[in-house]
């Protein structure tokens, strides 16, 4: 299911993510890629940023599509930690992203498989593929250990 490229790219995202806990933001990481080559990565800044929608999807997007100067990411793989939300769902559908990696299910406000099933919706005229549980107990692990400690 997954290759070792897979692999690889959740890797960095997952180090992208702690880079985000060390600045006391949730830890999520994306990286974007195209032809085997990161056009864009991001981890979150919500807080730091203030700014609703500096989710590492986002940045990650935002970056990719500066980098190819084009808004269309059409053959980009997004790697990300935790399952994209409602409004990162929406940018890479808009983006024309062609598949999503994820690690961690997210049961409160995922919107691919768990909260939402945006993933499978068929209004949307672009089908972003998405695969899940790469590396999930590790995502999920940072995650629970960043919301014990605040705790």
């Amino acid at each position: 299911m997954f290759s070792d490229n897979d692999l690889s790219w959740m890797r960095h995202a997952l180090q992208l993510a702690k880079d985000a806990a060390n600045r006391q933001e949730v830890p999520v990481g994306a990286v974007l890629v195209l032809d085997e080559v990161i056009i864009g990565e991001g981890s979150n800044r919500p807080i730091g940023e203030c700014d609703p929608t500096a989710h590492a999807e986002i940045i990650a997007l935002r970056q990719g599509a500066k980098n190819i100067k084009n808004y269309r990411l059409v053959n980009a793989t997004l790697y990300v930690t935790l399952e994209p939300c409602v409004m990162c769902v929406g940018a890479l559908v808009h983006a024309r992203v062609k598949r999503v990696v994820f690690g961690a299910a997210d049961p409160k406000a995922g919107a691919v498989m768990s909260a939402f099933q945006m993933g499978a919706a068929q209004q949307f005229n672009h089908r972003v593929v998405y695969e899940g549980g790469l590396l999930a107990e590790e995502c999920g692990q940072l995650l629970s250990d960043f919301f014990k400690a605040r705790r």
